[in-house]
């Protein structure tokens, strides 16, 4: 399980089911990014507004608005979703290439298969992760409140 510290934004009740509105807390080694001193990922901050995205999850530990909670990932999932949106139009547009030129030996037939198969293996992931089973699986699930992780240690 993949795991990352976020912070409720909001809560959305519907049917008894409670699913939290949530913001992932940005972690930095040096705590310069956007300032105008520090290393270059400062200014890629300043060019891409280091925007953060909001995400749902459901919130069976009914955590509240604005607390601090552990939210996780499996990884074969992330590993999955990432082969099937890279890997597979990939493998797509090389098969549609190389059938094209079976067809008819030119560049062109090439360049239109290759097009054409990624079009197709796009449309089918599309189609794939439209699925409700898919779907569900991906979704990221917070597991714990964050202040579980803290430890204390005392020293004599």
């Amino acid at each position: 399980m993949i795991e990352e510290r976020a912070v409720i934004l909001s809560l959305d009740n519907q049917f008894n089911d409670s699913t939290a509105t949530l913001e992932i807390e940005r972690k930095t080694a040096c705590g310069l990014c956007g300032q105008t001193r520090g290393c270059g990922n400062s200014i890629w901050g300043k060019l891409f507004a280091h925007q953060s995205t909001a995400f749902k999850a459901q919130n069976h530990i009914n955590a509240k608005v604005g607390d601090s909670v552990i939210v996780g990932i499996n990884e074969k999932a992330l590993l999955k979703s990432a082969l099937l949106l890279y890997i597979l139009p990939l493998a797509t547009m090389l098969i549609g290439a190389i059938l094209a030129t079976q067809f008819k030996h030119t560049d062109a037939s090439a360049i239109l298969g290759a097009a054409m198969g990624l079009v197709l293996g796009l449309f089918w992931v599309k189609g794939h992760t439209m699925s409700s089973s898919y779907f569900s699986l991906q979704q990221p699930v917070i597991l714990r409140l964050a202040f579980q992780d803290t430890v204390v240690k005392f020293s004599l």
